[in-house]
């Protein structure tokens, strides 16, 4: 048995007063709600009465790939009702903006208690969930333990897990059995997921595909976008999506070597965190480039060489303006961002050598044609360049992009022994109806269940 596990819950315990300390500094620098830090310790439950699917999505990525679900869900179970969790701020707001009204009255938002077994245990008591589901990789040892002993079904939704990751879990093997053991199913990205997950000690790992692969496209106002593109006018512009700190400074070094080239070049950022807007204006002017910030209310001006667009979910807005996007995440070891929603758009992608949070995409889409590789700033302007003074390049990726994205649409069949779902269903179909069978019979929380200390 694994000492890692016990070590993990009493450095966590004894931990507890110093987190209370970090979640009112996060509050202080808008990375938590100050009002609803009592949900970070477990409280603020508000269960319903019949059944009640507790999922847990970490930020906005996955927040958005599982809507399809929950709605796939709700309409499948016409009684049951939906908990949500997430870990950021931004996945909340955007949930509230575009959840459906027809999930509204049938689900309830909550942040996730931080990993300290009395909070969690605290969290299941109140919420008392029938089932439970954790996006991607939400691996938290103590709250997985405190599911697991109330006797909570759980499963592993759009599950990854790199090679890099897959090497870092086996210096503690008995750690990663206890906690992947403990799902009764895991619904993995892919076969190569699939087999690292399985080797690591998950069990029933079927693969169906990438919730992400199925997403709809980004939205956008179109009065915003009409506004924009008058403001604009007829300049070359182009986009640089979901930024990470060290990325804004190769992108302002592409633009500064590109604008001699091209007269009236608007080079727009919209950074991973709105909250990072500040700092990346005062980059950008430091460099001596003007610079306006969208969420001052300001439209990119005559004058305007940069525009950072630090709003929350008005990322399609910028894909739809400016059809040509690096995506961000990617030229720092970050992993990348998804490369499938510029390509949903029409837009010409680019991307950095670091893009492993999307391997398949990305290798999908370079081999397409759908994407081009950049290394660093240099190429960066010579590809920007070479795009906005050949349109017609930037029309053939654009396309190609469209084409791969299309083949990824059609509904996929389980590769598993285990009877799935028809393969009729679309992929979030298909999720939800493997979700709804853990669900145990009957209605409302089970007599004596979660008897948690």
């Amino acid at each position: 048995m694994t000492l890692l596990g016990p070590l993990w819950q009493a450095g966590a315990t004894l931990l507890a007063p110093l987190l209370r300390l970090h979640l009112w500094r996060r509050a202080g620098r808008r990375k938590e709600i100050g009002a609803r830090l009592g949900e970070r310790r477990g409280h603020a439950a508000a269960r319903p009465a019949g059944r009640l699917f507790w999922l847990h999505a970490a930020s906005v990525g996955e927040t958005m790939s599982l809507l399809p679900v929950l709605e796939a869900m709700a309409a499948q179970a016409p009684d049951l009702h939906l908990l949500l969790t997430t870990g950021t701020v931004t996945s909340a707001d955007l949930l509230a903006d575009r959840l459906p009204p027809a999930l509204r009255p049938r689900l309830q938002h909550r942040f996730v208690p931080l990993d300290v077994p009395a909070w969690c245990a605290r969290f299941l008591r109140g919420w008392q969930p029938d089932a439970a589901a954790f996006v991607e990789s939400e691996l938290w040892p103590n709250l997985l333990r405190a599911t697991a002993r109330g006797g909570v079904p759980m499963a592993l939704v759009n599950a990854r897990m790199s090679a890099a990751s897959a090497r870092r879990w086996r210096w503690a093997p008995g750690l990663g059995r206890r906690m992947l053991g403990g799902f009764r199913l895991v619904l993995a990205q892919s076969p190569a997921d699939a087999a690292r997950l399985t080797a690591l000690g998950a069990t029933d790992v079927r693969c169906l595909g990438n919730l992400k692969d199925a997403a709809l496209p980004l939205p956008a106002a179109p009065a915003a976008l009409a506004t924009l593109r008058g403001a604009v006018g007829a300049r070359p512009l182009w986009l640089a999506a979901s930024t990470h700190p060290g990325e804004e400074a190769q992108v302002l070094a592409a633009h500064a070597a590109m604008a001699h080239h091209l007269p009236g070049l608007l080079t727009i950022i919209v950074p991973r965190h709105p909250e990072r807007g500040a700092a990346v204006a005062a980059e950008a002017a430091a460099a001596g480039l003007a610079v306006a910030r969208r969420s001052t209310g300001a439209l990119p001006g005559a004058e305007s060489a940069i525009y950072v667009a630090d709003t929350l979910g008005e990322l399609g807005l910028f894909y739809r303006l400016a059809r040509l996007a690096f995506v961000g995440g990617s030229l720092v070891p970050h992993g990348g961002q998804n490369p499938l929603e510029p390509a949903r758009l029409g837009c010409a992608i680019m991307l950095g050598p670091h893009s492993w949070n999307f391997a398949d995409s990305v290798a999908g889409l370079l081999a397409a044609g759908g994407a081009l590789s950049v290394a660093d700033a240099g190429a960066l302007a010579a590809t920007v360049l070479d795009v906005l003074t050949n349109p017609q390049r930037g029309e053939n990726v654009a396309k190609a992009a469209a084409t791969f994205v299309e083949t990824l649409g059609a509904p996929t069949t389980a590769t598993s022994t285990t009877t799935s779902p028809a393969p009729q269903q679309s992929l979030p179909g298909q999720v939800a109806q493997a979700l709804l069978d853990l669900l145990p019979k009957g209605t409302g929380p089970r007599a004596g269940h979660l008897g948690l200390g």
